[in-house]
């Protein structure tokens, strides 16, 4: 019996011991930093930072390769290898005619000064020296094929306050003045209507003084009676014309604001102009005019013409546009858009409808001094049926 009891206390003992040893020898090796199946470990002392929204990833911009100078190339050169190089270069931005492929470039001559880093156009390089004489001028050069050039007068207001620049590309929108006119003479309604009558005598047929008007029968009640009466009925004031806008020409490409250079030369540097040096001295100033008031610097006039590459239809379409003194507006378009859409007149029908106005109802009184006009955005320019500006 006191063998059994022994034998539990040494049992007992040895759990205890085993105990003590898990606790302080064990339990304090262990990696404090190992983290526990479906655990996430954070050290003392630290900020959990709350989770960062990943915004939507934007579109991939596509890149399209083009011949650049990688130097400097004066009129006339030729391009070696070693000044060309391809370089990638957004799609949505390609410039007009630019070479893709270094063979188009490599072996030509330069048709103008190029720089740097320049993409390099078709227009740019000529086959050999022979054609540099008579390669005409670089706007014909750089218009896309199987369209053509022409010019339309601007002013501040159609050009999008001169913002239009060479490459852009724009919408063409017209109004015109409708007004009913006679078929055969071709003339402004109404017609001028005069009464003939004939002498009984000498039965001469004379011509009385000529009206403008219709000729309708009315009913007047006298004292025998309803009885009709020819009468003539003549307009109040001269016809008022039907306003009518629409776009007509879209994505016509701009080929320049303003006057093109005398020598047709449109890229790179003037060769006939002579840069200064960095050793050029300062004209000196006279001394009897070194205290004088400098002149005041004058601003450049602004362009009063825009060039547009577009159809040869289109072409004679804004011709006639122009001939006919019909007004011209231009929208400018995103760089990215070059879609073309159907469009609808706008007449003043067209506005009502859409934009939900009333036509206002008529009150037995009225504002006074009475509305005759209202302000208008430009004031000259204007048209006038008359032939006068008003």
């Amino acid at each position: 019996m006191q063998g059994r009891l022994r034998f539990l206390l040494i049992v007992a003992f040895l759990l205890v011991i085993g105990a003590l040893i898990v606790v302080f020898v064990i339990l304090p090796s262990r990696d404090p930093d190992t983290a526990q199946p479906g655990t996430t470990q954070v050290p003392a002392n630290t900020t959990v930072e709350p989770a960062t929204l990943v915004p939507p990833t934007q579109p991939a911009i596509v890149f399209v390769d083009i011949v650049v100078a990688v130097q400097n190339l004066s009129r006339g050169a030729l391009i070696p290898p070693n000044a060309v190089a391809l370089f990638p270069w957004p799609e949505q931005s390609l410039p007009v005619n630019a070479l893709t492929t270094l063979e188009d470039v490599i072996g030509k001559r330069a048709r103008t000064d190029i720089s740097q880093e320049q993409p390099i156009l078709q227009s740019m390089v000529i086959p050999d020296l022979s054609q540099l004489a008579d390669v005409g001028s670089d706007l014909a050069a750089s218009i896309p094929e199987g369209l053509v050039a022409v010019a339309v007068p601007v002013d501040r207001l159609t050009s999008v306050a001169y913002g239009i620049q060479r490459g852009d590309r724009v919408d063409v929108i017209i109004s015109a003045l409708f007004v009913d006119i006679d078929e055969e003479f071709q003339s402004a309604l109404p017609n001028l209507i005069s009464f003939t009558t004939i002498n009984p005598e000498t039965g001469a047929i004379q011509i009385l003084t000529g009206i403008e008007g219709r000729t309708e029968s009315v009913s007047l009640v006298t004292e025998d009676g309803a009885r009709p009466y020819a009468v003539v009925v003549g307009p109040s004031e001269q016809a008022r014309p039907r306003l009518a806008t629409q776009r007509t020409i879209q994505d016509a490409l701009v080929m320049g604001l303003g006057n093109f250079p005398a020598n047709g030369i449109l890229y790179g540097l003037d060769p006939t102009s002579t840069p200064v040096g960095l050793d050029a001295q300062p004209t000196p100033i006279p001394a009897n005019q070194s205290n004088a008031t400098a002149a005041p610097t004058l601003a450049p006039p602004r362009p009063d013409i825009v060039t547009l590459a577009v159809t040869p239809q289109d072409a004679v379409v804004l011709t006639y546009l122009i001939e006919a003194k019909i007004p011209i507006t231009f929208a400018l378009r995103s760089a990215s858009d070059t879609a073309q859409s159907p469009t609808v007149p706008v007449t003043l029908d067209y506005v009502l409808t859409t934009y939900g106005i009333q036509v206002p109802d008529k009150l037995e009184y009225s504002l006074e001094p009475a509305i005759r006009s209202i302000r208008q955005l430009v004031t000259d320019q204007q048209i006038s049926l008359s032939g006068t500006a008003p």
